[in-house]
């Protein structure tokens, strides 16, 4: 596992968001893309965590082309981890 800082990206290819705002699932067609769709999830994951404060973001690939960014209780408030689906 390891800790990544990201900055301001543009939109991934194709997100669908959960309905309470905590989870947001990633497909790409390509590999340049997985980059800036990465960034644009957690931006928009990190004003959640900060008005909860409880919980940090962990970015989980599940399989090539396919990512979940979600907010986490397992990893420490104003972190990112990434991790790799078994």
């Amino acid at each position: 596992m390891s800790t990544a800082t990201m900055e301001r990206p543009t939109a991934p290819l194709s997100a669908s968001r959960s309905a309470d705002a905590r989870s947001i699932d990633l497909a790409f067609t390509s590999a340049d893309q997985v980059h800036d769709g990465l960034e644009s999830a957690v931006e928009t994951l990190i004003e959640t965590a900060a008005q909860e404060g409880t919980c940090g973001i962990k970015v989980t690939r599940l399989e090539p082309g396919r990512y979940t960014v979600a907010l986490d209780e397992s990893v420490p408030f104003g972190e990112t981890h990434e991790d790799i689906a078994a």
